[in-house]
């Protein structure tokens, strides 16, 4: 059942993060696994953290307007009737997709991620997003899993940000670290098929993936 509990319900407004209990089969996981290894052998000119709007097919195959060879098995992913009833609990039924990335970071040398907001970089109004973070690889302290700053979506605002012209972040946004306690931060390990929700206004981000396993 995709239902949350109460308790969890609160957490998510309260720390504005959660990792539910509802999870994908493996065999869901397994074919994801094949799409994912499909979409990077379609995109060979593309680092794989930054798989944009993979989720968008091109006309005739080609690349969509993120010069991305998208797949539609990221779309039904997205559309997973468990994962849309989790989104509705917290945010209500009024729901549209606005984007998929897939950020797949290869062992040895998988790019930072820095702390950042989701809606610095979405011209949405009113922010009242919630993303789904969905494990295709065992993610880890060690390989760079998520990281979430607990309570820092409260306020509903998006602090300043510094523009980072470098090419070895998987975005070029990073909350400037005056705002926040990099200290209080949590580390969401997850298992294939688990997820996380996050809020709009959630500072996150995630580590260098210098280990052996990739993190997906």
């Amino acid at each position: 059942m995709a239902a949350l509990r109460s308790e969890e319900i609160r957490q998510y407004q309260e720390q504005g993060y959660l990792v539910p209990s509802f999870r994908l089969s493996e065999a869901r996981v397994a074919a994801l696994r094949e799409s994912l290894e499909r979409l990077i052998r379609d995109n060979p000119g593309v680092r794989p953290e930054k798989l944009v709007s993979a989720h968008v097919v091109g006309k005739d195959g080609t690349p969509n307007a993120e010069g991305v060879r998208g797949s539609r098995d990221f779309l039904e992913l997205a559309m997973d009737p468990g994962i849309v009833d989790l989104v509705e609990q917290v945010i209500g039924p009024d729901i549209l997709l606005w984007g998929c990335h897939v950020f797949c970071k290869p062992a040895g040398d998988g790019l930072e991620t820095p702390w950042h907001q989701d809606g610095q970089y979405w011209p949405i109004r009113p922010l009242a997003t919630c993303t789904v973070w969905v494990a295709l690889d065992p993610s880890t302290r060690e390989n760079g899993c998520l990281r979430v700053i607990p309570g820092s979506h409260r306020e509903r605002t998006t602090y300043p940000h510094l523009v980072e012209d470098r090419s070895d972040l998987v975005l070029n946004l990073r909350t400037q670290a005056e705002v926040f306690d990099e200290g209080t931060a949590v580390d969401l390990e997850l298992q294939p098929g688990q997820m996380s929700l996050h809020d709009v206004y959630m500072i996150h981000g995630a580590c260098v993936n210098r280990s052996t396993q990739r993190r997906t």
